[in-house]
């Protein structure tokens, strides 16, 4: 399986070092981290940052989003022109894995209509009954109203024992090489997603973090706007933190096995070393 690291959309928060621990004193740039992964019969996107149906109609993402990460809204970012880009055709785009329903994450589900859109069942319902409101701020319905070929996958069915995480095959009858990681806290099924590659797992870890100093043992201190605001878009914040600390062991103990990406860390995309066989960036 090849792995394809792309940018699907770029943030420009205040906060600058305060946020990211580097960057400009006063501006952060923050990511939109997918991956397209060819499987041998189809491709399958990881989260899809903005669709253009946000960028034709910012309004869309709401007022708060909008004023609080400041989206750089550009069509030659979205995964639908990036995936062009690499020389596919969006159509073959089978099945698309959902981390969590965020606007910055599902935001482009509606540019492959005939996807299936693979996500935690505790997700779903979350942004369909939109119960508090936080998560009436947070979801936007208006992203999947076209009516997405959801395929809901209960938490209890995460079975499968990956590193001491449970996990759940999104395609057992044809690869166990793509997994749901559940990893509440951010959301309430807000989960990673492991991907084998030639020689190791990638584990997208969504927004179980934002910073590669929160799970980096060698990280002396962590960025304090950012973990403010990491508590306060959980909806568990010790769930959150509790994943933290597991996503943190297990980068200690299988570093060599397990490579761990964010969405919203820039040095996940650039630079960082050269990949391994069996993975490429865009």
């Amino acid at each position: 399986m090849t792995a394809h690291h792309l940018n699907c959309a770029t943030m420009c928060p205040f906060g600058g070092q305060l946020l990211l621990g580097s960057g400009g004193p006063l501006v952060a740039r923050l990511t939109a981290h997918c991956l397209l992964v060819e499987s041998a019969d189809a491709l399958i996107l990881v989260d899809t940052g903005f669709g253009t149906g946000d960028v034709a109609d910012p309004r869309r993402l709401g007022r708060s989003l909008l004023w609080t990460v400041r989206p750089r809204l550009d069509p030659a970012a979205t995964a639908v022109h990036r995936i062009r880009a690499l020389g596919h055709d969006p159509r073959d785009v089978r099945h698309i894995v959902l981390t969590h329903l965020d606007p910055d994450h599902a935001g482009g589900i509606g540019d492959f209509p005939h996807a299936r859109v693979h996500v935690l069942a505790d997700e779903l319902r979350a942004a369909e009954a939109l119960a508090t409101r936080g998560e009436r701020d947070r979801y936007r319905p208006v992203q999947w109203a076209h009516g997405p070929r959801w395929v809901e996958h209960p938490q209890d069915a995460a079975t499968e024992d990956w590193y001491g995480f449970r996990a759940i095959p999104i395609l057992p009858r044809e690869t166990s090489d793509v997994l749901l990681v559940p990893l509440p806290g951010h959301t309430r099924g807000h989960c990673g997603v492991a991907v084998r590659e030639a020689d190791r797992w990638l584990l997208h870890c969504g927004d179980a973090y934002f910073s590669h100093t929160d799970v980096d043992p060698a990280s002396p201190r962590r960025p304090p706007a950012l973990t403010a605001f990491q508590r306060m878009m959980a909806v568990d914040n010790g769930a959150r933190l509790h994943n933290r600390e597991r996503l943190r062991e297990l980068r200690r103990a299988h570093h060599d096995e397990v490579r761990l990406i964010c969405a919203h860390d820039p040095a996940d995309l650039d630079p960082r070393p050269a990949p391994r066989t069996g993975a490429r960036r865009s």
